[in-house]
C-alpha cells in the first residue's frame, strides 16, 4: 500500500518530504509546501490513517517510517531531506535513525524525541461523537465539538478532515478508530537504535510547550548535530502562525 502524496516544484532538484501531524492532512502543510517548491521537488504526503492514504490497524513509528521509504523507493530517490510537524516530526526523526543513509537534512517543527503525557483526550471525544451522531453538516459537528473544545481555530483545523465519503454521509478521513486505540503509541518515544549524525534543525514556537528544556539531553543523545531555531510569538501550529519566518528557517537550512 502506498501514501496518498502530491509533488510539486523541480523534479531535478533535491527532493524534500513533508509530513503533517496527528489528525492532519497534506493540506495542512501546503504553505510549507508551496515556499519550498521554488527551490526544491517536494513531496508532500499523508500519513497512514491520515487524510487520503490507506487506513491500517497498524500504526507505529517503525511501520509510518517505513511507508516513506517504500514511497521514497518508489519514486526511485537515493537520498531526501526530511520535514516534519509534530507527529511527523517523529516520523521523520524515527525514518533518520533506521535509514541513516539515505537522509540529507532534517527539520523538526515543535516536537522532541521523548515520550509525552496524553493531551488530546477532550479531542478525541469530541471527534467520536462527532463520528456516531450522522452529522449532516460541519455547523452540526462544530456545534458537537464545542463542548468539548473551546479554541475556535482547533476546531476548524480538525473540521478540514470532515468529508463525505463514498456513501455521501460526512466522516473522519483520519482513522479516527485505530488513532483512539493506537493514541499511547503515538505519544511515545522514537524507537531509539544510534545516534544520528544527520544535520538537524528543531523549530520550536515561542509559546508551545512541546519542546522544553529538559528535552536538551535527549535530542543531543538522538541527534548530536542539532541546532535550535525559536519562531517567536508562534505555539504549536508554527508554521501556521508565522509561516513566513518557518519557511525561511527551513529553507535557509536546507539550502
Amino acid at each position: 500500500m502506498q501514501l496518498n502524496y502530491q509533488q510539486i516544484g523541480d523534479q531535478a532538484k533535491p527532493s524534500v518530504f513533508v509530513m503533517h501531524g496527528l489528525f492532519g492532512s497534506l493540506e495542512n502543510v501546503n504553505v510549507v509546501a508551496k515556499a519550498l517548491a521554488e527551490h526544491f521537488n517536494v513531496i508532500n504526503v499523508d500519513l497512514r490513517n491520515h487524510g487520503r492514504s490507506f487506513h491500517d490497524e497498524q500504526m507505529s513509528y517503525p511501520i509510518m517510517a517505513n511507508d516513506i521509504k517504500a514511497l521514497m523507493d518508489e519514486l526511485k530517490l537515493e537520498k531526501i531531506h526530511l520535514v516534519g510537524h509534530s507527529m511527523g516530526g517523529k516520523v521523520a526523526m524515527q525514518f533518520a535513525q533506521l535509514f541513516p543513509e539515505s537522509i540529507n537534512k532534517l527539520v523538526v517543527l515543535d516536537i522532541a524525541p521523548v515520550d509525552y503525557h496524553s493531551r488530546h483526550d477532550a479531542i478525541i471525544a469530541a471527534l467520536n461523537e462527532v463520528q456516531k451522531s450522522d452529522v449532516s453538516s460541519r455547523s452540526e459537528a462544530d456545534t458537537i465539538m464545542s463542548q468539548y473544545i473551546e479554541t475556535v481555530g482547533v476546531r476548524q483545523f480538525l473540521l478540514k478532515s470532515l468529508a463525505k465519503n463514498e456513501e455521501g454521509k460526512l466522516a473522519w478521513r483520519f482513522n479516527l478508530d485505530v488513532i483512539t486505540e493506537k493514541y499511547d503509541t503515538i505519544t511515545s518515544n522514537i524507537n531509539e537504535t544510534h545516534s544520528c549524525l544527520c544535520n538537524t534543525l528543531f523549530i520550536k514556537g515561542n509559546n508551545s510547550d512541546y519542546i522544553q528544556p529538559e528535552h536538551r539531553d535527549a535530542i543531543a543523545r538522538f541527534f548530536p548535530n542539532a541546532r535550535a531555531k525559536i519562531i517567536q510569538g508562534a505555539g504549536h501550529w508554527l508554521h501556521a502562525e508565522k509561516p513566513e519566518a518557518v519557511n525561511r528557517s527551513i529553507i535557509d537550512f536546507l539550502q
